[in-house]
C-alpha cells in the first residue's frame, strides 16, 4: 500500500514540531498505541496542544460532550 503522507498531512493537526511521524498515520498510531495514548489527530485543536494524548485524557472529553 502507497503511503499518502502529502494527503494526511492536510488533515493532521499536531503541534509537536520535532514529530518525525506526520502524516505517517501507520507510525503514528502505532507508537501511540504502544504508549496507552491516542494520536493527535484524535482530539480537538486545544486539548491537542496540551500533549495528553492518553486514553483517560480522551475518555474525559468524550464524557464532557467535547468529542
Amino acid at each position: 500500500m502507497e503511503c499518502k503522507q502529502d494527503q494526511n498531512l492536510s488533515r493532521c493537526n499536531c503541534t509537536y514540531e520535532p514529530c518525525r511521524r506526520k502524516g505517517l498515520c501507520c507510525e503514528c498510531l502505532q507508537y501511540h498505541l504502544q504508549m496507552r495514548e491516542l494520536p493527535g489527530c484524535c482530539f480537538p485543536d486545544k486539548a491537542e496542544r496540551t500533549y495528553d494524548r492518553s486514553f483517560e485524557h480522551f475518555a474525559r472529553l468524550v464524557t464532557e460532550g467535547q468529542v
